[in-house]
């Protein structure tokens, strides 16, 4: 983790059981924005040797600086990007992130827990029996002693985990600094969002034990960090225009979205890319004003950026808000048209549009659109939403019945998924492809915590 490097000690060992819970928070799916994220990490993977295609960023719907790593992915707040002023400072919260996936960081934390684990258990049980046998012989100093045993005991197994995290923050960082290095970006971001981070603590930096975090104090970051980040040739290299452009419009949008018109019009006078600032008043002109009053505007950008296919899927979606659905799909058409990446997010709005305009053609096209966005992107839960929808409308009960079954299984809504999984069953034939995938869900074991 970057930014919540102060870890309660109640939850040191939960550390891996908690990295799972965060993972199932609010997830932010945007083509665009997931696009860019994949630009910024995939050049650090291929420096820190980690496989691309087996690593995905994920973004999370929170206000909060923060990212970690669960499993192979990468989770990044939505936070973590409107409070960088630049690309480098998320590329280098990202080369933090891949320095642990490199290192194998998860899995020595699982045998570090494992180990504290047993020393907690040991001392505790060497302290009860202690105990017990100075009862019995009536000493009642020996009894507090072997008490104290079993405190000390558990108090030197939190500090020996405390100090193994703190050791693997410090590898991470300057893991960071090396793949920084290797794609010949800076490591001056990084070092931002570490004093950014300093000043925050400021006020009570003074009353934390640095024994009792998981993480480096920011101030020590810094030290160990800014000699060796100096003497990178490309310490004061700046980010690419254009890249700084499509960092202010991921910036605009999520500001839009998440923070309200007031938010979008401050961050639009704010800003200094003037693509940026029309992204964002447009988007507040569509989710809170006037859908229709908002196309002149996002056909303006698209004048000025013609290959941009998110600026059509922006179009398709006000279009969808404003009632016109052909006026969608024809958008969403030309934004999967000039994606180069594939993008099933583009197909499922395209997917959605053709639902809308009702017609047999539009909704058979659009089955094929869902099938194909799904078969890139299996657990897109809004996709099987739409084609749950074009095959009601079709008629198709039982594949209407599995794809609903597909979307509250994706979303984490077990026993719903089960109830559409079993009448999806009874319209299939036995040991078809659709019947055993809707026998595989109703088969599922819901997690302890999900029932």
């Amino acid at each position: 983790m970057i930014a919540t490097w102060i870890a309660a000690t109640a939850l040191l060992f939960a550390a891996i059981s908690g990295a799972t819970a965060q993972s199932r928070g609010p997830i932010v799916r945007d083509a665009e924005i997931e696009k860019l994220l994949l630009d910024y990490a995939t050049p650090l993977l291929k420096a820190a040797g980690v496989r691309a295609n087996r690593t995905e960023v994920v973004l999370l719907n929170s206000p909060a600086f923060n990212a970690f790593v669960s499993g192979r992915k990468i989770f990044i707040n939505t936070g973590t990007i409107v409070q960088a002023e630049s690309p480098n400072e998320v590329i280098g919260v990202l080369a933090h992130e891949i320095g642990h996936l490199a290192g194998g960081h998860q899995d020595r934390l699982r045998q570090q827990i494992d180990r504290a684990q047993a020393i907690q258990i040991a001392t505790m049980v060497l302290g009860a029996g202690a105990a017990i046998a100075a009862g019995a012989s009536g000493n009642r100093a020996g009894v507090g002693a072997g008490s104290g045993l079993m405190m000390g005991g558990a108090e030197a197994a939190k500090r020996g985990l405390l100090s193994y995290q703190r050791g693997e923050e410090t590898n991470a960082d300057r893991a960071a600094v090396t793949y920084l290095e290797k794609t010949g970006q800076s490591p001056k971001g990084l070092l931002t969002t570490f004093k950014l981070m300093d000043r925050s603590i400021s006020l009570i930096s003074d009353r934390i034990d640095p024994y009792r975090i998981s993480h480096p104090l920011p101030r020590d970051r810094i030290s160990a960090l800014e000699s060796i980040a100096r003497k990178s040739p490309y310490f004061d290299k700046k980010d690419p225009p254009a890249l700084q452009t499509r960092h202010d419009m991921a910036r605009a949008k999520i500001i839009a979205y998440s923070d309200g018109p007031s938010a979008a019009e401050s961050f639009a006078a704010k800003t200094k890319s003037s693509k940026a600032a029309l992204y964002a008043r447009t988007i507040a002109q569509f989710l809170y004003r006037s859908p229709r009053s908002a196309l002149p505007m996002i056909d303006k950008m698209i004048a000025s950026d013609p290959s941009n296919p998110y600026l059509y899927e922006m179009k398709g979606e006000i279009q969808l808000k404003a009632g016109n659905a052909r006026g969608a799909a024809e958008a969403f058409t030309q934004a999967s048209r000039l994606d180069k990446t594939g993008s099933s997010l583009l197909q499922t709005g395209l997917g959605h549009a053709l639902v809308l305009q009702g017609d047999k053609q539009s909704l058979q096209r659009a089955v094929g659109e869902l099938e194909v966005a799904l078969s890139l992107d299996p657990e897109n839960a809004e996709g099987y939403r739409f084609l749950a929808m074009a095959y009601g409308r079709l008629g198709d009960t039982g594949s209407a019945d599995l794809a609903t079954a597909e979307q509250h299984f994706y979303t984490g809504r077990y026993k719903e998924a089960k109830v559409f999984a079993a009448r999806a069953k009874r319209r299939f034939p036995q040991n078809s492809p659709q019947w055993l995938r809707a026998d595989d869900i109703q088969r599922f074991e819901i997690p302890r915590s999900r029932r």
